[in-house]
């Protein structure tokens, strides 16, 4: 349901679903508390005036989206948006209980102090530029181009949107990820993946249409706006020329198409190669302060963009460079700076390309930076309060359950010959499977919290994870780490570790729950576990063997034919337009639309599998099958503004959540639970239905 792209073959991916929940109130299971997430009578909020074959989406959830607006606070609301507010709420009650006990040690006190540190904007204003200055006055000193190799290497952090396989926290030009090789995963690598836009794609600086340059046009004055308010004289010329220094960046990135191909990215560069092609960087000042001197090798995910970056390193003037790391430092920063910065990165960010109207709530800002600098610390909390050993035992017997019905579904695959077949089992048994969170928990304490310093706080938290990436190589591969916080409300498929994880918080009703019967629990939570297991046999996940090696294992004849059902799943969703002048990328998509019909297929079959040849009770008058059916399109009820829309539909791997609902369009046994005829919307003849596994 929430997982991974091409980019998933050496790194984990964090996406925050969307869902459904009613109205109402439900208790969660061993919390002692009751939920103000909600279930009201099963699988109301759908609109039975539709057909289920005309749109099931709507079927399933047509009144919940006419009568439920966005929050404010929102770009796009759904049932994991609910959930996740809760597990939010449920973290800061814990972060706050651990800090006023006087009993708290040494975690509890860093997790309170961080988190009091951000939510107090009175301190962080009566502070004003202080904090950030000294990082302003070294970017100042810059004075030729080895110091400025030397400030882009030392500004590296290890923090990367896995999805796009791009650095995110700008002004890092480059991003690091430390992971499994791809073609020895019993060692770690260092990935150097493209970076340096403050604009979410490429698309945003060089794609030609009115909606783009209205977009170009308003990150200008943003660049502007910030350098003014930090006190830059001539604000608009050098935001201009910080802007075009940007758009030549943005020309030397890799394309979303060869970035999502595994095959592309997988490029070993020796330290020497960096000197012959990439010339115009002081690579030896740039690794020095990134404290990867040492390495003598990395994966450089997009060539073309090292090469580019460091021609422009050479050829753009020095000042419009220590313009660009200055501005990118205080955008970073602005929420941990006074109250004009935080309001104008809200302005831009949220308001002008997302389409949300107001920002949320200082608290719920406070508990995300909290979850990123000390998660684990947090999660551990979590989890000793919400989630019992039996919820994680019953969790792990679903998956079992799928697991098992994937292998059947293996076996049963006419197309398939028997060594691809041997493999493919091979592969699901070695499958690592973490249910709720990690063995072992994460020791913080070599970073220093200093009550009162928000700003110092969120800096030495994100160098400290970069110190810890860093100090992974040479070491062996550790594959009970865990890539994402138990309080976090999604799910991950790590195909190099050859690893499925659940966090706690996922594993939470509406989608998880005793009270619901096994189709509904199957229909959602399966689906999940369904996905992530699909992922190790999606388009990226299929070219890594058993041990996680990158390696084809597959007879040429049948992977030619895994390859055409691809091509076909792709064309379907190309068919989706959600927009007049933007459709659904049925390639950029793939991995996860295969994740989907595979997973959906082998929960189906768990689901069966479960009755143990009984009968499924009847609730609110549908039959197990339809219960199944609608728990995964309500899995998916959420609806977006335009703005958060369209960006998804151009920068993320997920197609939008209607459309993965209609991936019930492909199993024979959802046109028999709803009588779906021949001339209805979704309706595909058998021989169209795409069977990938």
């Amino acid at each position: 349901m929430f997982s991974m792209t091409p980019w998933r073959a050496a790194l984990a991916l964090v996406i925050l679903p969307a869902g459904a929940l009613a109205a109402g109130e439900a208790s969660i299971p061993g919390a002692g508390v009751a939920s103000p997430v909600a279930a009201a009578a099963p699988f109301s909020g759908g609109d039975p005036a539709i057909s289920p074959g005309a749109d099931f989406f709507a079927f399933a959830n047509g009144a919940w989206i006419r009568d439920t607006p966005i929050p404010a606070d929102r770009s796009s609301y759904g049932v994991s948006e609910q959930l996740q507010e809760l597990a939010d709420q449920r973290t800061a009650d814990l972060i706050r209980a651990a800090a006023a006990s006087g009993k708290a040690g040494a975690d509890a006190r860093r997790v309170g102090d961080y988190f009091a540190s951000y939510l107090d904007q009175d301190a962080i204003d009566a502070r004003g530029l202080a904090p950030i200055r000294p990082a302003l006055d070294a970017i100042a000193a810059i004075g030729d181009r080895t110091a400025l190799a030397s400030a882009l290497g030392g500004s590296m952090r290890a923090d990367v949107d896995v999805l796009n396989a791009t650095a995110i926290h700008t002004p890092n030009v480059l991003g690091l990820w430390v992971a499994q090789d791809l073609d020895d995963p019993g060692r770690y690598v260092p990935f150097l993946l493209q970076g340096g836009l403050g604009m979410p794609d490429r698309d945003y600086y060089l794609k030609d249409t009115p909606h783009m340059a209205e977009l170009r046009a308003r990150y200008r004055e943003h660049i502007a706006t910030v350098l003014a308010l930090a006190g830059f004289d001539d604000a608009k010329a050098r935001g201009d020329a910080v802007y075009e220094l940007e758009a030549r960046i943005a020309k030397v990135h890799t394309s979303r198409a060869d970035t999502e191909d595994v095959r592309k990215g997988d490029n070993h560069w020796g330290r020497s190669q960096f000197d012959r092609d990439a010339p115009g960087m002081d690579w030896s000042a740039f690794f020095v302060a990134a404290g990867l001197d040492a390495q003598p090798e990395f994966v450089v995910w997009q060539p073309q963009a090292v090469t580019g970056l460091a021609a422009l390193v050479a050829s753009e003037p020095l000042p419009v460079w220590k313009d660009y790391l200055a501005f990118h430092r205080l955008d970073h920063f602005s929420g941990v700076l006074p109250r004009a910065f935080d309001a104008e990165r809200f302005h831009f960010y949220e308001n002008i390309l997302t389409g949300t109207p107001q920002p949320r709530e200082r608290w719920k800002r406070a508990v995300i930076s909290t979850n990123y600098a000390v998660g684990e610390s947090v999660g551990r909390l979590y989890v000793g309060r919400y989630f019992p050993a039996r919820e994680k035992k019953r969790a792990e017997e679903m998956v079992r359950n799928i697991i098992a019905a994937m292998g059947k579904r293996i076996d049963a695959l006419a197309w398939m010959a028997p060594e691809t077949k041997r493999m493919a089992k091979a592969k699901l048994a070695s499958l690592k499977v973490g249910v709720g969170y990690p063995n072992r928990w994460r020791d913080y304490s070599g970073l220093k919290v200093v009550r009162g310093d928000a700003l110092g706080n969120l800096d030495r938290a994100e160098l400290f994870e970069y110190h810890r990436n860093v100090a992974k190589l040479g070491r062996p591969v550790d594959r009970e780490e865990w890539v994402m916080n138990p309080q976090l409300v999604n799910a991950v498929n790590l195909p190099a570790m050859n690893a499925i994880q659940f966090p706690a918080a996922i594993l939470q009703p509406p989608f998880f729950s005793p009270a619901n019967t096994d189709a509904m629990n199957y229909g959602a939570t399966g689906a999940t576990i369904g996905h992530e297991i699909s992922h190790s046999f999606d388009d990226q996940g299929a070219l890594f063997d058993a041990a996680g090696r990158l390696r084809n294992w597959w007879t040429p004849e049948d992977f030619a034919h895994f390859s055409a059902s691809g091509e076909a799943l792709a064309r379907q969703f190309d068919a989706y337009h959600p927009f007049p002048d933007l459709a659904v990328n049925g390639k950029q998509t793939l991995s996860e639309n295969i994740a989907d019909l595979a997973g959906l297929g082998a929960a189906y079959d768990g689901y069966r599998m479960s009755l143990h040849g009984k009968t499924a009770p009847v609730v609110a008058g549908l039959s197990g099958e339809q219960q199944f059916f609608l728990s995964y399109a309500q899995s998916w009820r959420s609806k977006d503004r335009e703005a958060a829309l369209r960006q998804q539909i151009i920068t993320d791997g997920h197609a939008p959540d209607e459309y993965r609902s209609d991936t019930v369009r492909n199993l024979d046994a959802w046109y028999a639970a709803f009588a779906v005829k021949p001339g209805e919307g979704l309706y595909l003849a058998p021989a169209d239905r795409v069977r990938v596994w």
